[in-house]
């Protein structure tokens, strides 16, 4: 069995990652998965949490934050279609305004 602090430290290096990735790139795709990794470490930590004090309700409720992350890439990616077809560029720069 893998000990808490070291699920807790992976989980923790994940989300460092993954808000590196949304903070420093302005790509769109990588902005969406950095925000991916990001729930995804969230849910480790949660299921190690779980495991650790035999208890199912944060493997639930990484269920459902799996389900929201769904959600989120499926409008993620509808947004991203919209704006390439724009503006021919998923350079969030490049997307700076409201108007359309």
């Amino acid at each position: 069995m893998i000990p808490l602090q070291q699920t807790m430290i992976l989980g923790a290096m994940l989300f460092c990652i993954g808000m590196l990735g949304f903070l420093i790139r302005r790509n769109l795709i990588v902005i969406f998965m950095s925000i991916e990794l990001m729930l995804n470490a969230v849910n480790l930590n949660l299921v190690a949490f779980s495991n650790y004090y035999n208890s199912a309700q944060g493997q639930v409720f990484a269920l459902f934050i799996s389900t929201v992350a769904a959600a989120e890439a499926a409008t993620g990616l509808a947004i991203l279609i919209a704006l390439y077809r724009l503006y021919r560029s998923v350079n969030i720069d490049d997307a700076n305004t409201l108007k359309w």
